[in-house]
């Protein structure tokens, strides 16, 4: 159990449970143990004394005040695996303080679509859902770049994966870039088109299980590992792919996202 989405989500709640504790009035009086302490430094513009506290669950710090009554609460998806591979999976809904950038709003509503479709893949592979989410988001820019077909509707590829001669599915021709010597250049490429998200994650899975040389990817439990596994079973011919795919993996956006 000693591994990083272990170690993520303990982070999480014992960053809340901190929180709780610096808020409450009354147990143990760390609220007024700090406020004593902090009032003497801290006057607000009335001459009061503002107590604040961090939140950085996701990677981002967040002033709190005291009255502040954000809750996070878990919920295990284990399904059929098997105890080494439990983890929590996916979080209720918290309330944010002040407004989310536009960038921000479009990462969290892009997680809530295909979150489910994760930790379905998730159990297949053995690779924990946050990881396929991040990937997914790599590859279609957190469902802004999406692989349209001609009239404009997706293709609800959200991997790039491409269409090879043993697919038999429907096809969407897009342009891409691919490195040639470490040289990007533009191509036109085929690749799979999907009827829904939960297709795409499908084949995904199914491709990463029966694909020999994908063999090292399942099961990974190490998100930069994952991304350094994919890079060099060939997935994608960018030579820093598995940098990019670990900075979303381990970065505040996909945290933040995640709880919400």
């Amino acid at each position: 159990m000693n591994s990083e989405q272990s170690r993520f989500y303990t982070g999480l709640l014992d960053q809340q449970m901190a929180q709780n504790i610096s808020t409450a009035g009354n147990g143990i009086g760390f609220a007024k143990l700090i406020e004593q302490q902090l009032g003497r430094h801290l006057q607000t513009s009335e001459g009061q004394a503002a107590i604040t506290a961090p939140a950085n669950a996701a990677g981002n710090a967040l002033p709190l005040t005291a009255s502040d009554s954000r809750h996070l609460q878990y919920k295990t998806v284990l399904g059929n695996q098997p105890t080494s591979a439990a983890y929590a999976a996916s979080f209720a809904p918290i309330t944010k303080i002040g407004s989310s950038s536009d960038a921000s709003a479009s990462s969290q509503d892009f997680v809530n679509r295909v979150w489910p479709h994760a930790v379905e893949a998730s159990r297949s592979t053995g690779i924990p859902p946050q990881f396929l989410v991040g990937h997914s988001a790599l590859e279609s820019g957190w469902g802004r770049s999406e692989i349209r077909k001609a009239d404009g509707s997706s293709s609800y590829n959200l991997f790039g994966i491409k269409a090879g001669k043993s697919w038999t599915g429907a096809t969407v021709d897009a342009s891409t870039t691919e490195y040639v010597d470490g040289q990007p250049q533009q191509v036109v490429e085929r690749f799979r088109a999907y009827g829904s998200y939960e297709e795409a994650f499908r084949d995904y899975a199914s491709l990463l299980r029966n694909n020999s040389r994908y063999s090292g990817v399942i099961g990974s439990q190490d998100g930069t590992e994952f991304a350094r596994r994919l890079q060099q079973a060939g997935y994608a011919t960018d030579p820093m792919y598995a940098d990019k795919l670990s900075r979303i993996i381990n970065g505040p956006t996909l945290r933040q996202a995640l709880i919400g």
